[in-house]
């Protein structure tokens, strides 16, 4: 999606560039463009046209585990009044990491990644549910990582 909510119209050859860095974020802009016919600089300027447009992002995927963070965990909150405001106010928080509006019993969904249990309590109660709107919240604790991919694909 572009920064207004329109979705961007891709050809074939951006869903192939999309796709081999999907398949692997470290790929060289001269693989690409083999891959999909281009030039080198013509697949880094479209990789540059992809990425300031907001349909992607390079990034580097983390195990959260491997690097000190031991509680990881997805809250439902319900909210009183504007869901996006509420919405605003998580993604603010450095520990979410993920905020989505939805539909159902929950009003948002939040990612939080934390140290540990005490850091999630705090988060919870000094943070999150302090933000005005939020009427009640849920929280789902992870166990464990079982799959985690992005290589999904284009349509």
């Amino acid at each position: 999606m572009t920064p207004r909510g329109k979705p961007m119209h891709l050809d074939d050859v951006s869903k192939a560039i999309i796709e081999q860095l999907q398949t692997d974020g470290r790929r060289s802009y001269a693989e690409i463009g083999k891959a999909v016919g281009l030039s080198e600089a013509a697949v880094r300027q479209r990789v540059q046209k992809l990425t300031d447009s907001g349909v992607m992002q390079v990034v580097a995927v983390t195990d959260p585990m491997q690097l000190g963070f031991y509680r990881q965990a997805m809250i439902g909150v319900r909210v009183t009044g504007d869901t996006t405001h509420v919405a605003d106010a998580l993604s603010r928080i450095s520990s979410v990491d993920y905020v989505v509006l939805t539909a159902g019993s929950f009003d948002i969904l939040a990612e939080v990644v934390c140290e540990n249990d005490d850091d999630l309590i705090d988060l919870l109660n000094k943070q999150i549910r302090g933000i005005e709107g939020v009427q009640s919240t849920e929280t789902f604790v992870y166990l464990r990582l079982q799959k985690q991919f992005y290589n999904w694909g284009t349509r």
